[in-house]
């Protein structure tokens, strides 16, 4: 099974810290961000990593090369400067992950998540012929109104005055849910989850570990306090 790590974003709120080097570079508990996703990957079996960028997206080739120090196999997904969002980012890399469903990772959120767990995701999803898992936690203080509901029978629906969760950034996905949108488009991934919900295709868990979306300097600022 292979993993895609997202990587192609500008940072802006976590300016001027990115105005220099990409936010998944950004070190935490001493070490850049990308490579705690990289090792817990690594250990977890998996030995093919796509990671697209744009912004100073060389910087993510000088540090990491070709993932051999990680014992990975890394293969860069190069986009335009401004980058191709979550959905047209993987649209892009699909040549590179293949036809089988594959892991995909957001490069700015920590989770001590267990990836080994994908692959009985990977196979739930073919089993119920879904196109998507996403991984669910409680909503955060800075996102308090949630993602989307997940019922009983292990689908996630819109939220429409239910209880949500919220995404967490890390989420399986078939190839299929990304077959209409051509390579080197910009596309978000919101629209295409929430027509494969209305069509019962998007499976969820509700993990309780620890997240943490690492989308400003202050949130930066307190994950490196704890890992250290």
């Amino acid at each position: 099974m292979k993993a895609m790590i997202l990587a192609a974003g500008r940072g802006e709120r976590m300016r001027p810290l990115t105005d220099h080097l990409p936010k998944p570079l950004l070190s935490v508990g001493g070490k850049p961000l990308i490579v705690w996703h990289i090792e817990r990957l690594a250990k977890a079996g998996f030995q093919d990593i796509v990671i697209n960028h744009a912004w100073l997206g060389h910087k993510f080739e000088e540090i990491l090369g070709n993932g051999s120090h990680l014992n990975v196999n890394i293969h860069y997904s190069p986009e335009d400067t401004g980058g191709f969002e979550t959905a047209g980012g993987i649209a892009t890399a699909l040549p590179l992950l293949g036809s089988a469903p594959f892991l995909v990772i957001n490069g700015d959120v920590w989770c001590d998540w267990d990836p080994i767990e994908a692959l009985a995701k990977a196979q739930q999803l073919q089993q119920q012929q879904a196109k998507a898992w996403l991984l669910m936690v409680d909503n955060p203080l800075h996102h308090p109104s949630g993602d989307f509901h997940l019922q009983n029978n292990g689908k996630l629906v819109q939220a429409s005055g239910s209880t949500t969760l919220t995404f967490a950034g890390i989420g399986v996905y078939d190839p299929s849910l990304f077959s209409a949108l051509p390579p080197r488009t910009v596309a978000k991934l919101a629209p295409l989850l929430r027509q494969a919900m209305q069509e019962q295709q998007v499976l969820g868990t509700h993990y309780k570990g620890q997240w943490t979306d690492v989308g400003t300097p202050s949130r930066l600022q307190e994950l490196d306090a704890q890992l250290h």
